[in-house]
């Protein structure tokens, strides 16, 4: 295969499961694992995430711009701190787990337990939340709650920050539409700051003249261009439906990856 088709299809890889409760990270080892598609270094898996923030920004347009215009107000103050508190939360764990040379799971195994476990997890969760309709007001609770989740689905490739973020703001009452809003608005940051962090770690390394950056680069289009079709649609799907059939595929894929993994070499 090409390089260059490998690389968009793991750029559509990326957008398509990024802020799906899927895990992208999980979607990108899997078939670089299996061999199906060849494997690339983690400074592309991250950087190419930052493809996601094109699309973001792009699809909350509007709300960027009125939280831009209305500084002034108290309301819009108060929602952008919480964003900053709980990217902040992220970052500074995000620096403890890279200090304390904690080692992230790529194999198999891991990530399919964790999208098994995951899966459960959502269902669960959605019986909880049956029924109620939620609350707009994202507290600082929460805000401390959905960074934790960050740095859970960090730690456990297969989890899905997006999906984790989204479903501890459910458990602590937000409704769907404001979880799913302050979920994707803290993604910008969160994803923008873990690549730049690769890149300048990449370089510091000298691990960065080794990347092809062009590949880099067009992962990165691809990424946005299908995470912004994934967006668009989540956004209203979000309005009325659960995220239990998601919850069913990734039992189904996790199951899946543990009999591989157990009776593949057979």
């Amino acid at each position: 295969m090409p390089d260059w088709l490998a690389i968009i299809l793991l750029g559509i890889i990326e957008g398509v499961t990024e802020f799906l409760p899927i895990s992208s990270t999980g979607h990108l080892l899997i078939p670089q694992n299996l061999g199906w598609l060849p494997a690339k270094s983690d400074l592309f898996n991250v950087v190419i995430q930052s493809g996601a923030v094109i699309a973001v920004l792009a699809v909350f347009t509007q709300r960027v711009r009125q939280l831009a215009s209305t500084l002034g107000d108290p309301a819009t103050r108060d929602y952008l701190a919480k964003l900053a508190l709980s990217f902040l939360i992220t970052a500074a764990g995000g620096l403890v787990i890279k200090k304390l040379d904690i080692e992230l799971p790529d194999e198999i195994p891991p990530v399919a337990w964790a999208t098994l476990i995951g899966g459960i997890v959502i269902l669960v969760l959605e019986a909880l939340h049956k029924g109620k309709a939620g609350t707009t007001e994202i507290t600082w609770t929460v805000v401390v709650a959905v960074a934790l989740a960050q740095l859970l689905a960090a730690v456990f490739p297969g989890t899905s920050r997006s999906g984790a973020s989204i479903l501890m703001a459910l458990a602590f009452g937000v409704a769907r539409p404001a979880a799913t809003e302050f979920s994707f608005l803290l993604g910008i940051p969160t994803l923008m700051a873990a690549g730049g962090f690769k890149i300048l770690s990449a370089i510091k390394d000298g691990g960065a003249q080794h990347e092809d950056w062009s590949m880099v680069a067009l992962g990165t289009l691809v990424s946005a261009i299908s995470a912004f079709i994934v967006v668009k649609w989540l956004i209203r799907f979000v309005q009325s439906h659960t995220f239990n059939g998601f919850a069913w595929y990734r039992i189904a894929l996790g199951v899946a990856l543990l009999a591989w993994a157990t009776f593949g070499n057979l």
